[in-house]
């Protein structure tokens, strides 16, 4: 007998986020201008099961970050649906019940020298959400919470008595883990969060991550534009590219046969220890300006495999031997 699948704790569908750049109205009416929208997001479909890691990747400006805010409630979409542990997750974030799903939910932000308060004390920052939520008020079940927290990210107690301005890059970013991990979530949105440390102090705080995850059954929307770290991070990879996923794999699957075009370009910008003497592969061109996207596939611009079809008719994320990809040239059989 068969048992049934457990359904994911988080599920997106078709998530978009649209946002108005237009000049102010009076210059619109005398420059004759219509009003423009930016499509930063545009209909972004995913799951990931509890525990797991879905990592997202592409270019500056393909809205990794955009969907990472979506997720935390700190936009609310245009259309589409993100469902948490079955529950309609905008919805509740509009409701009564936000705070309870606040403390499920929490972010890791990308700079750790501007997301922590330099005025206030590491255990006054790790203990504020333990406050905000009314988990705990006693004074000394706070500190012993604090330090425990502190612990758990590889610093000592009494590093809560200091202020951030004493703490190297890699370690204000254990502070913020603390800080996120202060509300026992289950699902952490960690939005490039090694990206403004050194390359030394990176795999320290990721390996922190991992193991938090292994302890605590954690579930992570890993965001970042770099691959080496990724593959290192996540379960399932999905790439970006101007607003929408154009590729959805398995991590070993994904980089040992990338089936975009895009993923096969940034994989091969990747430098690597084994091809010293062998040129790399710049990605090539631009990224088109997301005010015009262009018709059809929006990668068709820089593809060398784009065909009339690809100018013309945009792809739809379709299955493909158990690779989720966008692309007529893959779905066509032309590579």
């Amino acid at each position: 007998m068969t048992t049934p699948k457990e359904t994911p704790l988080v599920q997106v569908e078709d998530l978009a986020r649209s946002f108005d750049v237009s000049a102010p109205w009076l210059n619109r009416v005398i420059e004759r201008r219509p009003r423009q929208l930016l499509h930063a997001v545009d209909g972004v479909s995913f799951e990931i099961p509890r525990g797991q890691t879905l990592a997202l990747v592409g270019e500056s400006g393909c809205g990794k970050s955009t969907v990472a805010r979506l997720l935390v409630g700190l936009y609310e979409p245009t259309r589409g649906h993100f469902r948490f542990d079955g529950q309609d997750a905008h919805a509740v974030y509009a409701g009564p019940e936000a705070r309870t799903l606040r403390r499920r939910i929490q972010m890791i932000f990308q700079d750790p020298y501007a997301s922590l308060n330099p005025r206030w004390r590491v255990a006054d920052i790790v203990a504020e959400p333990l406050r905000g939520h009314g988990l705990l008020h006693e004074p000394q079940a706070l500190e012993a919470r604090v330090g425990e927290l502190l612990r758990s990210v590889g610093l000592a107690p009494a590093d809560g008595s200091k202020y951030p301005h004493q703490f190297s890059g890699g370690q204000r970013q254990r502070i913020s883990i603390a800080r996120a991990l202060a509300t026992q979530p289950e699902f952490l949105v960690c939005d490039e969060p090694t990206s403004a440390l050194d390359v030394s102090v990176q795999a320290q705080v990721l390996n922190i991550m991992k193991a938090l995850q292994r302890e605590q059954g954690l579930t992570y929307l890993f965001i970042s534009h770099n691959l080496a770290v990724v593959r290192h991070m996540s379960d399932r990879v999905g790439v970006m590219y101007l607003g929408r996923l154009v590729e959805l794999a398995v991590t070993d699957t994904l980089y040992t046969r990338p089936r975009h075009p895009y993923t096969r370009m940034l994989l091969d910008a990747i430098p690597k220890l084994h091809d010293t003497g062998r040129a790399r592969t710049p990605v090539q061109g631009e990224v088109p300006n997301p005010l015009a996207p262009p018709a059809g596939c929006a990668f068709h611009p820089r593809c060398p495999h784009a065909n009339a079809r690809c100018h013309q008719e945009r792809p739809q994320l379709r299955e493909v031997d158990g690779v989720r990809v966008a692309c007529h040239a893959v779905e066509e059989g032309r590579i």
